[in-house]
């Protein structure tokens, strides 16, 4: 479906139904949803890779172990990232109504919480199967730009967190993005959630897969815990990049979309990890 501009440039109208099967109206919770694959589709090719990397002795992560790190990995992301959104994005809503965040079917997830999630799920797993943490984190960053990068599609298929008006000629019409006016007459944005992917999912998975599988090339290796800063660096940069593309959702911070500044303290982190690991710990 397109729409002629004033510009007289043919712009594709987002329609796409964000719901793979929809339940009766009864049953209240809409239905099986393509966001909620791209999870499943994440924690799938996590496993795999986990799998693998056991499999050529690039992990310590044994098949026994494997189930409950993907089990602490998975909670700690969910929860992670339901908190986050409501703490970071939604805080006055928790606040006037804390049983919202249990409401998970109405929707929002935040990176950054997910992050957070993840950080104390590592922690947990690290101490309980009395594993080095940093070695078992370095593992950890390479398992999640596929999660990413599907999330982000997902979102381009909800139609939401679209980008900033712009008349460049790939720009999509998303209705619900002015929800009060005829299609017709709705500004085209760019596809900002495909920025993303592109940036935070493919770029850093193929980054974080060539810096883990040559780690140990010519008798050398990163010491444990540089890939994970190295990660969260490079993650935090992308992520300021792709938001200058995306219209925020919610009030700026010091002229900043919260995206970007949350990302800031990812940069000082990663900075610092990685300043940390070729000072004080060569990876085993």
């Amino acid at each position: 479906m397109v729409v002629d501009s004033a510009s007289q440039v043919d712009y594709w109208v987002h329609d796409l139904d964000p719901f793979i099967i929809r339940f009766p109206e009864s049953w209240r919770l809409g239905g099986l949803r393509w966001y909620g694959l791209s999870y499943v589709a994440g924690f799938a090719v996590a496993y795999w890779l986990l799998s693998a990397f056991y499999k050529m002795k690039r992990s310590a992560i044994n098949p026994e172990q494997q189930s409950t790190f993907m089990t602490v990995i998975i909670i700690g992301a969910l929860v992670g990232g339901r908190f986050g959104y409501k703490l970071f994005y939604d805080f006055g809503t928790l606040i006037q109504d804390p049983l919202s965040l249990f409401r998970v079917w109405e929707g929002g997830m935040a990176s950054h919480g997910g992050f957070i999630g993840v950080l104390l799920a590592l922690l947990w797993f690290a101490k309980n199967e009395r594993m080095n943490f940093w070695t078992v984190g370095d593992i950890a960053v390479v398992l999640a730009p596929p999660g990413i990068f599907f999330g982000r599609i997902a979102n381009f298929i909800n139609g939401e967190l679209w980008g900033k008006v712009t008349d460049v000629s790939w720009a999509v019409i998303f209705p619900l993005s002015s929800p009060h006016l005829p299609v017709h007459m709705v500004a085209p944005r760019h596809p900002s959630q495909l920025y993303a992917a592109f940036l935070e999912g493919l770029v850093l998975f193929a980054y974080t897969q060539i810096r883990f599988w040559r780690s140990h090339r010519g008798g050398t290796s990163l010491p444990c815990g540089q890939l994970g800063g190295e990660f969260l660096l490079l993650y935090a940069v992308v992520r300021i990049l792709g938001e200058q593309f995306r219209e925020p959702d919610a009030s700026l911070i010091l002229g900043m979309s919260r995206g970007a500044f949350y990302s800031i303290f990812m940069i000082v982190a990663g900075i610092a990890l990685i300043v940390r690991a070729k000072r004080q710990c060569l990876q085993s």
